[in-house]
């Protein structure tokens, strides 16, 4: 199949660290010629250290290579007027400008919207920010544990109340959903070009981002309801939409939302027959009255067997659930397989390495990975497609302009 769906779009990614940079991935993912500037000592994001998995890894720092898997990386120095010189030649003949640059920094360097446009009226002008280009926090530096996690409700919610502190985010969870946002925008813009032959705009914040992951909760308190914060097991009015312990520690997660259309097959399936036309337990609203006596007998009845048993007796029913997976068995999980939402990486030297693939698929198949570049790899090559002699990069690397 052709994976190239952006074959032809030219992507100027002016950005560091992960939110934005990962949108550029996946653009590149699907044919985009993702042009990375990356400032003369790097992105600060090369240096981190974090699970086993950056600059501590030993080999391949995964976490860049997830972030910019597939692009071309090109080290300039914007504060120097070739340096800058050298970023309007790349931006005459691209197609989408990606930045998560704040506005103060891109009005110093000319790089803000109104100007941009003006000379590029076709260019496609996408940023990504922490907390809006409007408001009294725009030029606030922000990152997905601060405008996500923090700031957008998320850390509140997620820590049962009865914590001293908030739990800890996941690395870069609002990060990567921003990125998909962004990347869906940015595609938008482009389909709207083509119509229109007009640029546009884009813009996605990490604010906005958790408050479209609180969807529920947001709704909620715009209508008067209640936010509740996410408690211990706590009540559940309805028993078959929660967890159960399994004999060997381990959990199940039932979601029958139509408990009644499931209840009297799963009785059967874990041997409790007599549940079925136990008053107490009969439909919806008996059980919604009697919770806590029915997860009570629910418990005692996963308590009797492993997960892997459950697994086998669940797995014969027609019914939503799931396994609670450790991440570590997620990758190996046959769907996952199946499906291919692991990718693997091959250097030129034979070395692999395994990278989660692009949740988006066309015709049934994802794009092929392809490894991150290194810090200024082709910056030589970038400037000769632009025109330049050897004469002129040695000058402009003497200068200290380009890396």
């Amino acid at each position: 199949m052709d994976h190239e769906a952006f074959s032809g779009v030219k992507v100027v990614e002016l950005a560091q660290w992960v939110f934005v940079p990962v949108a550029g991935a996946l653009l590149a993912d699907w044919g985009a010629d993702v042009v990375r500037i990356e400032r003369i000592e790097g992105d600060p994001y090369r240096a981190l250290a974090t699970q086993g998995i950056g600059t501590d890894r030993g080999g391949v720092n995964l976490s860049v290579a997830l972030a910019n898997r597939g692009k071309r990386s090109i080290a300039l120095d914007l504060r120097a007027d070739a340096g800058r010189q050298v970023l309007h030649e790349l931006l005459a003949d691209a197609d989408v400008l990606l930045t998560n640059l704040r506005p103060g920094a891109l009005e110093r360097l000319g790089l803000d919207a109104d100007t941009v446009r003006e000379r590029w009226p076709s260019l496609v002008y996408a940023r990504g920010h922490g907390f809006g280009m409007r408001g009294p926090d725009a030029d606030q530096p922000g990152y997905d544990a601060s405008a996500f996690w923090a700031r957008g409700g998320l850390a509140y919610v997620l820590t049962p109340p009865e914590r001293d502190y908030p739990i800890s985010q996941r690395g870069a969870m609002g990060d990567r959903n921003g990125a998909m946002a962004l990347a869906f925008g940015i595609a938008a813009a482009l389909l709207k070009r083509h119509r229109t032959g007009e640029g546009s705009v884009v813009d996605v914040s990490l604010l906005a981002t958790a408050m479209w992951t609180l969807s529920s909760d947001l709704l909620a308190a715009l209508n008067d309801g209640e936010v509740t914060r996410v408690p211990g097991r706590g009540p559940q009015p309805n028993p078959v939409v929660g967890s159960y312990r399994t004999s060997d520690g381990r959990h199940v997660q039932l979601v029958f939302l139509e408990s009644d259309r499931y209840w009297a097959a799963f009785c059967r399936a874990i041997g409790r027959d007599d549940m079925v036309d136990d008053p107490r337990f009969v439909d919806l609203a008996a059980r919604r009255e009697h919770s806590a006596a029915c997860v009570a007998e629910l418990d005692a009845v996963f308590a009797r067997r492993t997960l892997a048993q459950w697994k086998e007796v669940l797995g014969r029913l027609d019914a939503p659930w799931a396994p609670m997976q450790a991440v570590e068995e997620l990758v190996d999980d046959p769907q996952v397989v199946a499906n291919g939402y692991v990718g693997e990486v091959r250097l030129d030297d034979g070395t692999t390495y395994r990278l989660p693939a692009v949740p988006v698929q066309f015709d049934g198949e994802g794009p092929p990975l392809r490894r991150a570049p290194e810090h200024g790899e082709h910056t030589e090559a970038v400037l000769l497609e632009l025109g330049y002699d050897w004469d002129r990069i040695i000058e402009l690397k003497d200068a200290g302009a380009i890396g």
